[in-house]
């Protein structure tokens, strides 16, 4: 009976030892994760590093980030290879302080357009694949910035997000 009770207890030892073990093991896997995640690329460039004046440069960063939701999703077809689809997007803007806000709300339909323009320019094969919907959104990007630009002399947006895509 004695050894009964010592085998039982050795065998709750080893269980013991290999939740501990895989415990660690997932917490300094974790720990490795999160420090690569955290020290991941940093794009900007060092002080006193030349940077190419032909590089696209990105608006600074200051301020709170604030989204402006287009007031209604764009709504439009686009040619096929196969047939005509329909499209309907979603576009909230990405800018950074307070005066930029009130700078893109001001010019909301100025921006409108300039998103047509891009969107009217497209084609159902290209918005099938998600390369072709990095490139209309960057496209996009570079539309609305050069529109902001022309009319406050700045660029106002971050970025173009598009909140709902739905293709038919």
């Amino acid at each position: 009976m004695a050894d009964e009770e010592l085998k039982i207890e050795q065998g709750g030892k080893k269980k013991k030892m290999i939740i501990i073990i895989a415990a660690a093991v997932i917490l300094i896997g974790g720990g490795v994760g999160g420090y690569f995640f955290m020290a991941g690329g940093d794009d900007m460039p060092e002080l006193g590093e030349v940077v190419d004046p032909g590089e696209e440069q990105v608006a600074p960063a200051s301020g709170t980030a604030l989204y402006v939701a287009m007031p209604r999703p764009f709504t439009f077809n686009v040619p096929g290879v196969g047939r005509d689809r329909l499209v309907e997007i979603k576009v909230q803007l990405m800018i950074r302080g307070f005066e930029n806000e009130e700078e893109i709300k001001k010019h909301i339909p100025l921006v409108e357009g300039a998103l047509l323009k891009v969107f009217s320019s497209s084609n159902a094969d290209d918005l099938v694949t998600e390369a072709g919907k990095a490139a209309i959104k960057e496209q996009s990007l570079r539309e609305v910035r050069a529109t902001m630009k022309n009319v406050t002399g700045r660029e106002v947006v971050e970025q173009v997000l598009f909140t709902g895509f739905v293709m038919q």
